[in-house]
């Protein structure tokens, strides 16, 4: 079996998530990509009132709805609490699945998160453990009107799109798609809610449905 390990805070999950997951699937021939939402992230503080438990119910309600069964969510980070480490993550789902896949795990990064990933915790353990996945982003966060619904940088790292990657200087074997996923993030979803914009097809139906009824990012604003 071959797993992908796609992470985030998933603030909300969003359909380029969904076109990545369902990419990994269709065109690398994965059995199953495990969404990881994280708990603490350690390169972000994520600025929005929207509790842990409902951005797991939301990841839920797209993966048990869409994927045919390929999706799946893994909470190891947030029962572990904390800070959440890749190398954790990553040395638990190992013994999780020992005996059970081809390989190493393949862990997703944005292009923009692998151009900070010598900065990672414990990055020979993480590179030991998996192998890559790296995903061309666009630069749509730093827009003016973003800025107060965005995630703010933590400690020494510099943020989305901030430093530009580069495939040749990234140290360690990965499969980059040059393709980029569609242009659309988290950031720009939740200002549109708190704006009174159309955000109803940038998510998957569930998790619009999940949105509106429970009221979230409204109160952002």
């Amino acid at each position: 079996m071959r797993i992908a390990i796609l992470g985030g805070s998933f603030n909300p999950v969003h359909i380029g998530h969904a076109m990545l997951a369902d990419t990994i699937i269709t065109e690398l021939g994965f059995d199953k990509v495990l969404f990881v939402p994280t708990c603490i992230p350690p390169h972000k503080i994520i600025n929005s009132k929207v509790t842990t438990e409902q951005r797991v119910e939301m990841l839920q309600s797209f993966c048990n709805t869409e994927g045919n069964g390929h999706f799946e969510v893994e909470l190891c980070e947030i029962e572990r609490g904390g800070i959440s480490y890749t190398s954790d993550t990553l040395t638990y789902l190992a013994e999780k699945y020992k005996g059970k896949i081809d390989g190493k795990f393949s862990f997703v990064m944005g292009d923009e998160v692998a151009a900070e990933f010598d900065k990672w915790h414990e990055v020979e353990v993480v590179a030991s453990l998996a192998d890559f996945i790296i995903t061309r982003r666009y630069p749509d966060y730093r827009e003016e009107g973003f800025q107060d619904f965005g995630n703010t940088p933590a400690g020494h790292y510099m943020g989305d799109f901030a430093k530009k990657f580069s495939v040749e200087e990234f140290k360690y074997p990965c499969n980059y798609l040059k393709t980029p996923v569609l242009p659309v993030s988290s950031t720009d979803i939740r200002t549109r809610v708190a704006e009174g914009k159309s955000f109803r097809y940038l998510v998957p139906a569930a998790v619009y449905d999940y949105i509106v009824k429970n009221k979230l990012y409204i109160q952002d604003k």
